[in-house]
């Protein structure tokens, strides 16, 4: 049997091409992500430790007050680990709205930061600067600094650069004495301790003293584990890969050996047992999956270091590529199973065949038989049991349920695939013309339902998720531009505070190329609870503003923004939250409006044109408000309006940075999910080419018999290439129907629980060209094979066995 195994091995060598190829994908994408993570992985906790390195404990808080007392104790070191969210400005042009500010020590023990020019801060009102925050800001050592808004705000002067680890790092550090003015946005949740334990808890009971080294390793651990989530991410699609694989491997093995019948029954006729038959056929896929698996490793570890090299060409902290052991021999043993698993049936059920029904035709699925009976049946009860999980998911939002529904449904449609595929290529068939081309091609695709259901099913996996992903995504953007609409409905807003804008601003900001439309409000300055606070009138909803937002009020009412709340004195924000109402005060004019909070265009309140002339009757401009045009590019336009409101003296907020990069999110993770789902397709249609190449080589004599009775080369090249697409386009057909359905079913579950009166957004462009790619794929992939068929002779066709 081992003469048999290893020439079989080499007759067949060929035919296992695709199969290998599948194999060889899916472990090079298990390889590739195990480096991926590994090198993101020591990259984000290679310095972790750093800010702790000169203490033993750290003390974990619960509040801020905790940290002022930790931090007052002027004879124990100490170092606030956290940091605040506050906008800075440079002669008054926004640098930033929102940079990461965190604490400096004084103490040049806890002066974690590598420090590459300049020097530390001795002393409050002095910062140091992150390399790559003042790169892209045009920050240089001696430039002064307004970091934050309102009376928090504090001028610092830059004294040095410092580089940082991404997973810890900020854009700014400043002393304590200047952090901790930004009470609004400050966040400390630990802090680096050199006292003892004791001194600890008698300052801060209620806080957590670890030693440093346990902290350290928590914090990797939690990096880690956010590391992990990413990569079984990943492996989801792994999993899918795999998984259209075996559906590959299986059908490649089914055909061959269906070929191969007369040798098997010539073996078995010889004395060959069918137990030795089937380890040999075995010994065949592990041979073939052994050598796929290390070819796999290799691709794997080749690609995963170009990878990894070029992340680290811009993402510095990533750390060095190398091979994971546990990534790779999990892979490669993954490999080995899979192509085991895809053999394992189609051997027995080559083994079983009695030696002299061999020469008998294998029909596939006969719904006459017991067999055909029972799968029918069972993809019946498994089609219901799915659509009645997936109406439960709906009615519960529940996600375990969806994923178990979608999971049986499918499972259904593949049982009844034998039955329903052939059906569809039949109508299509006929919907296509008629003639002898037509009807060859389709009498071939539906010859063997169970062949012809499992190479569909390869690429109406991949069809399916992607069609289901790309509608779920483009649902979800428009959940969440309808949720950003009510959060920022305004982009960008220029307003004044102690002096009316200049008058060719609305002029300059229209001239930008970025700038749809331009909205000039007049406005004065109002006086609530002793502070300072812009009031801007409207008259008339302004169309700069986006979505459903009402930012007309009615008479008597104010729109304060929730900052602006919480900056006023304790009493006076207590009362608006309490009784929706505020004393203004303007030039003298006192009056109390109710209050609407809400936020989205600035800190400025929003009264009616009215109200504004009955507290001001001499309004100047006060804001502009601006709506970026589509496509706009957030940092260029946020720096145009910088300048513009730096030279007015004015400040500027809004919300389309935010929206811009929640755009770039979705874009990124729309591409990478496709990219990902493409690996299936391609798996699938290197499938559909090798069932097409193979049955070249099984229907030899078919093929030159119908050329000798007069069929042309080109018209038996067109019935192939006719036979394939008829393949493709069926499965790309119920990959999208199938699609549409589980997108609608996520979207209800997942979306609809969280914005209302969501509906399902198609993609009409994105799934058109995935359904035309997978079958004009499909049609590609018939080529060679149709060559080939083509080339071969009639009576060279007719004279091989």
């Amino acid at each position: 049997m081992r003469t048999v195994l290893a020439a079989s091995l080499r007759h067949h060598t060929r035919r296992y091409v695709a199969a290998a190829l599948a194999v060889v994908i899916g472990v090079a994408f298990v390889v590739v992500t195990g480096m991926l993570t590994g090198a993101t992985r020591t990259g984000l906790t290679a310095d972790v430790g750093a800010p702790v390195a000169a203490v033993d404990r750290v003390v974990t808080v619960d509040d801020t007050r905790q940290v002022d007392r930790l931090l007052d104790q002027a004879d124990v070191p100490a170092l606030a680990l956290g940091y605040a969210m506050e906008p800075v400005t440079r002669d008054g042009v926004q640098l930033t709205a929102s940079a990461d500010v965190a604490e400096a020590s004084l103490d040049p023990d806890l002066q974690w930061q590598d420090l590459r020019a300049g020097r530390f801060p001795d002393r409050p009102g002095e910062v140091v600067v992150d390399v790559n925050a003042a790169k892209s800001t045009d920050v240089r050592i001696g430039d002064v600094l307004r970091v934050g808004s309102g009376r928090a705000a504090t001028e610092v002067e830059v004294v040095g650069t410092v580089d940082s680890p991404a997973a810890l790092g900020a854009s700014l550090y400043v002393p304590w004495q200047d952090l901790r003015r930004f009470r609004a946005t400050l966040y400390v949740d630990a802090v680096a301790w050199g006292g003892s334990d004791a001194q600890a808890r008698a300052l801060a009971p209620a806080a957590t003293v670890d030693a440093a080294d346990a902290w350290v390793a928590e914090r990797q651990a939690e990096i880690t584990r956010g590391v992990d989530v990413l990569s079984v991410m990943a492996l989801v699609f792994v999993a899918i890969a795999l998984f259209v694989g075996v559906m590959v491997i299986a059908n490649t093995f089914a055909i061959l050996f269906a070929q191969r019948r007369r040798d098997f029954a010539l073996l078995r006729c010889v004395g060959v047992t069918r137990g030795q038959l089937r380890r040999a056929v075995r010994l065949e896929a592990l041979a073939l999956g052994l050598v796929a698996s290390a070819v796999g490793v290799v691709a794997g570890a080749v690609v995963g270091a170009g990878l990894v090299a070029l992340v680290r060409h811009w993402f510095a902290d990533m750390g060095p590529a190398a091979l994971d052991p546990t990534w790779t021999a999990g892979g490669f043993a993954v490999g080995v199973v899979v192509t085991l698993l895809a053999a394992w049936l189609p051997t027995r059920s080559a083994t079983r065949v009695a030696p002299l029904a061999a020469l008998r035709p294998d029909t596939g699925v006969d719904l006459r038989s017991a067999a055909g009976r029972l799968r029918l049946v069972s993809a019946v009860v498994l089609l219901a049991g799915g659509a009645a999980l997936l109406a439960l998911a709906v009615s519960s939002h529940a996600v375990p349920v969806m994923l178990a529904g979608g999971t049986v449904t499918f499972v259904g449609v593949l049982l009844v695939g034998p039955v329903l595929v052939p059906w569809l290529i039949r109508l299509v068939g006929r919907l296509v013309g008629t003639g002898p081309v037509r009807r060859l091609a389709t009498g071939n695709a539906v010859r063997n339902p169970r062949r012809t259901a499992t190479t569909a099913a390869s690429l109406l996996v991949g069809v399916t998720l992607t069609t289901a992903v790309l509608t779920g995504l483009a649902s979800s953007r428009t959940g969440i531009d309808e949720e950003m609409d009510r959060e920022y409905p305004v982009d960008f807003s220029v307003t004044t505070v102690d002096r009316p804008l200049a008058a060719d601003l609305r002029a300059r900001a229209e001239a930008l190329p970025d700038v749809a439309s331009v909205e000039l409000l007049d406005g004065t300055t109002a006086t609530l609870g002793g502070v300072e606070v812009p009031l801007l009138g409207t008259d008339g909803r302004p169309g700069t503003v986006r979505g459903p937002a009402d930012l007309s009020p009615a008479d008597g009412v104010v729109l304060l923004p929730h900052d602006v709340i919480d900056e006023l004195p304790r009493r006076v924000a207590d009362a608006v939250w309490k009784d929706r109402e505020v004393v203004v005060i303007v030039a003298g004019r006192e009056r109390t409006l109710q209050v609407r909070p809400s936020t989205g265009w600035g800190r400025a309140g929003i009264v009616s044109a009215t109200t504004l002339l009955a507290l001001d009757p001499s309004p100047v401009p006060g804001a502009l408000w601006v709506r970026a045009g589509g496509g706009a590019d957030a940092e260029d336009l946020r720096g145009d309006l910088a300048a513009l409101a730096g030279a007015s003296g004015a400040g500027l907020d809004g919300g389309y940075t935010q929206r811009a990069w929640v755009d770039l999110q979705v874009d990124i993770l729309t591409g990478a999910v496709v990219g990902l789902l493409a690996i299936a397709i391609v798996i699938a249609l290197v499938g559909i080419a090798n069932t097409l190449g193979l049955s070249v080589l099984e229907r030899s004599r078919e093929n030159a018999l119908l050329r000798a009775m007069g069929l042309t080369r080109q018209q038996l090249r067109r019935a192939m290439a006719a036979e394939g697409l008829l393949l493709s386009a069926v499965a790309t057909a119920m990959g999208v129907a199938l699609g549409l359905t589980f997108a609608w079913v996520g979207v209800q579950v997942l979306i609809a629980s969280v914005v209302d009166d969501v509906g399902l957004t198609v993609p009409v462009l994105q799934v058109g060209t995935v359904a035309v790619v997978a079958a004009l794929a499909g049609l590609g992939a018939c080529v060679l094979p149709a060559r080939r068929a083509a080339r071969v002779a009639p009576a060279a066709g007719l004279a091989l066995d």
